[in-house]
C-alpha cells in the first residue's frame, strides 16, 4: 500500500520503489506514505487488521508488506517479533504516590500468550521490516552501525533470510551482544563485524570508509527508505489497539520513551495519524517524554534552550548504552513531535538508573534493561512537573532484557 516516500523535512516526493538513504535535497530521513483510501476501498472496515497473529505482521496492510497477500509474504521474514504485553506497574512508587495508572511495555524477555522480540529487544520490530523490505528489493549485503541491540538482531534477521551483514559497534558493547555477534561473524561469512573506539558515530564512520564504497547499503539509523520507522510504527500501533476484540482503538495519556536515535518516536507518531485518518482514534496524542541518560544528553539540551535540531555532543559514559547516542539526523523531528505533544526530553542521573534498576528485580522480579529503567526513574520528576497528572495512563517502554547488559549490572542484582 506503499503510495510514495517522502522527506520529513523538506517534504520531497520519490516513487515508492526507490531504493536510497537519505533525502538528496537535504540529508534528512524519508518516510513511507501509505494510499489509505486505497487501504480502506480494498479491505473495509478492519479487514486489514489480524488480531489472531501474535506478532507484528497483526496490523496488515498497514505495514509496507502485507503478510495476508501472497505476494509480499515471500520477501516477509518473521520470528515471532513484536505483539508485546503492557505490564500493569500500578502498585510502582511513583504511581502510588502521584495517583496514575502505570504500564510498563515489555520488548524484552518473552511472556506466554504474547509475541516474542528474538533477541530481547524493540530492535526486532524495525530489523525484521528492513531484512524484509531489503529482500523484496534484492539487496544481499546490508550493514548497520550499531550501540549493540540493532546490530545483533540484524545479524539475526539477515542469517534467517540467507542474507549477508556487516556490523560496526564500539569495543565496550556489553558482552552478551559483543560475544554473539562475534560468534556469528566466526561462523561462516554471512556477518562480519568491526570493532572500533568512542559509539556509534565512529561505528558509521567506518562503514563508510571501508563498506559502503564496497556495495554494501546502509540500514543506519533513519538511513534507509523508512523501513525501520514502519517497523517501529508497530509499537504505535499497539498502544492504540483494542485491549478486547471489538473494543474502541485508544491512546495513553503519556508515553515514556528511551530516546537515542529516536526511530520509535517517528515511528509512533505516524501510526497515530494513520489511525486517525483510518477514524480509528480522534486527534489528541499522548504527551511524549523522551528519557536519556545525563551522561550523553544531546535531545535534552536542545529541548531546554529551544533548539530546532541537536549540536553535536562528545558522548560520555552509561550503563544505558542505547542511549550513548551523541546525535542523529532524525533529531530535528524527534524535537517537533515532543513539541507537538506538549511533552518533554528528561535526563536522569546514572544513581538514579541504578537504584531503579535494583528496585524494579526486587520488587517484581522483571528483566528490566538499564534504558527501561532511566524511563521508570524519571516518573518522580515528571510528576513534580505537571507532565504527569492524577488519574493519568502513563506507558513506559523498556526496550531490551536485562541479561543482554550482564556481566555489567551483576552488581544491582
Amino acid at each position: 500500500m506503499i503510495d510514495h516516500l517522502e522527506c520529513t523535512s523538506c517534504g520531497a516526493r520519490y516513487p515508492a520503489d526507490t531504493l536510497m538513504n537519505l533525502c538528496p535535497a537535504d540529508g534528512r530521513p524519508v518516510q513511507i506514505v501509505n494510499d489509505l483510501e486505497r487501504l480502506l476501498h480494498e479491505h473495509p472496515g478492519l479487514g486489514w487488521y489480524h488480531p489472531d497473529r501474535r506478532d507484528m505482521w497483526r496490523f496488515g496492510a498497514l505495514l509496507p508488506l502485507d503478510i495476508a497477500d501472497p505476494g509480499d509474504r515471500e520477501h516477509i521474514v518473521t520470528l515471532g517479533e513484536g505483539a508485546t504485553p503492557l505490564l500493569v506497574y500500578d502498585d510502582a512508587p511513583a504511581a502510588r504516590r502521584g495517583g496514575f495508572r502505570l504500564q510498563v511495555k515489555d520488548e524484552g524477555k518473552a511472556h506466554p500468550g504474547f509475541g516474542a522480540n528474538p533477541t530481547q529487544s524493540f530492535k526486532d520490530r524495525g530489523m525484521a521490516m528492513t531484512v524484509s523490505m531489503a529482500r523484496r528489493h534484492g539487496l544481499e549485503r546490508l550493514a548497520v552501525p550499531t550501540q549493540g541491540n540493532a546490530g545483533d538482531s540484524l545479524c539475526e534477521y539477515a542469517v534467517a533470510a540467507g542474507l549477508r551483514a556487516v556490523v560496526a559497534m564500539p569495543r565496550d558493547t556489553p558482552l552478551p551482544i559483543l560475544g554473539r555477534v562475534a560468534a556469528l561473524a566466526q561462523d561462516g561469512d554471512r556477518v562480519a563485524l568491526e570493532l572500533v573506539d568512542g559509539t556509534i558515530r565512529e561505528a558509521g564512520e567506518r562503514l563508510k570508509e571501508r563498506w559502503i564504497p564496497q556495495g554494501w547499503f546502509s540500514v543506519a539509523t533513519f538511513q534507509e527508505p523508512g523501513w525501520r520507522i514502519e517497523g517501529k510504527k508497530t509499537l504505535g500501533l499497539e498502544l492504540a489497539e483494542p485491549a478486547e476484540p471489538g473494543g474502541a482503538w485508544s491512546l495513553p495519556d503519556v508515553v515514556v520513551y528511551p530516546t537515542g536515535g529516536g526511530t520509535g518516536v517517528l515511528g509512533m507518531w505516524k501510526a497515530w495519524s494513520e489511525l486517525e485518518c483510518l477514524g480509528l482514534i480522534g486527534p489528541d496524542r499522548p504527551r511524549m517524554v523522551c528519557v536519556q541518560s545525563e551522561a550523553t544528553a544531546p535531545l535534552v539540551r536542545a529541548f531546554e534552550q529551544g533548539l530546532a535540531d541537536t549540536a553535536p555532543a562528545a558522548a560520555g559514559k552509561t550503563l544505558a548504552y542505547g542511549l550513548n547516542v551523541p546525535g542523529g539526523v532524525g533529531h530535528f523531528r524527534v524535537l517537533e513531535i515532543i513539541r507537538e505533544s506538549g511533552g518533554s526530553a528528561i535526563a536522569v542521573t546514572e544513581a538514579e538508573m541504578e537504584s531503579e534498576l535494583s528496585a524494579v528485580w526486587r520488587d517484581k522480579g522483571w528483566w528490566i534493561c538499564p534504558e527501561g529503567a532511566a524511563c521508570l526513574a524519571a516518573l518522580p520528576a515528571l510528576r513534580d512537573q505537571g507532565m504527569i497528572s492524577g488519574g493519568n495512563r502513563v506507558v513506559v517502554f523498556n526496550t531490551g532484557s536485562l541479561e543482554k547488559y550482564l556481566p555489567e549490572l551483576r552488581h544491582l542484582l
